[in-house]
């Protein structure tokens, strides 16, 4: 359990995926460059390959994790995290409507 103190330090954001790729040698990881309403995309890398064509995903909004700290994965840095139900397949979590880039969950 995790009081509430905690719970608001993780910062969720709606964010649009303006590209994705895969990124070579890696048979999860998908490469994304995402509009979270800042100055500048973010790359933000995600192991959903086998399961989401590219193109199926650009153009498209979900939910991240804005907060945690950069992470590098096959040599990429990662700035954030897409959000997913864990199921058979990952489902990834986006907005029943379309919203404002970088719009804030609460």
């Amino acid at each position: 359990m995790i009081n509430f103190d905690d719970f608001i330090k993780v910062e969720l954001r709606v964010g649009t995926v303006l590209e994705a790729e895969e990124v070579e040698g890696s048979e999860k990881l998908i490469k994304l460059k995402v509009d979270l309403g800042e100055e500048n995309p973010r790359q933000i890398l995600a192991g959903i390959k086998q399961w989401y064509k590219l193109q199926a995903l650009v153009g498209k909004q979900f939910v991240f994790v804005t907060n945690l700290e950069p992470r590098t994965m096959m040599g990429f840095q990662s700035q954030g995290m897409i959000l997913a139900a864990d199921s058979s397949k990952p489902v990834l979590i986006k907005p029943i409507s379309k919203v404002t880039s970088g719009t804030k969950l609460r």
